[in-house]
């Protein structure tokens, strides 16, 4: 049985969702769907929407992602080849980073 953890977020993490959410509920009303239509284009509840609409954090960010694609807002770049272009960047640099991060320890003091 899991545990469901309260979580706590920041009030930028929170602004931001609200914000994403308000541009879904503009995005959809300007082209003229209605939450079920658009819940069904998405393969989500009507319920669903509506919580994403309102902001709600908890939403899964692949659904999210899914939605915007879906009504076409742009969440990093309009243009597909410069968001692989991003991407390819970003891999590069992971590439000149560690692959593993080692948590430094102490040294023991055995002398007495």
């Amino acid at each position: 049985m899991s545990r469901t953890t309260k979580r706590t977020y920041s009030a930028y993490s929170q602004d931001a969702m609200s914000l994403f959410g308000t541009t879904i509920r503009a995005e959809r009303k300007a082209k003229k769907m209605t939450e079920p239509e658009l819940a069904e284009r998405v393969g989500v509840s009507r319920s669903f929407i509506q919580r994403l609409e309102r902001g709600d954090i908890t939403c899964g960010i692949g659904l999210v992602f899914e939605t915007a694609y879906i009504l076409g807002i742009p969440l990093f770049e309009a243009v597909p080849s410069r968001l692989t272009n991003q991407i390819q960047n970003v891999r590069d640099r992971l590439t000149l980073l560690p692959k593993t991060i080692r948590i430094k320890t102490k040294a023991i003091n055995d002398q007495f």
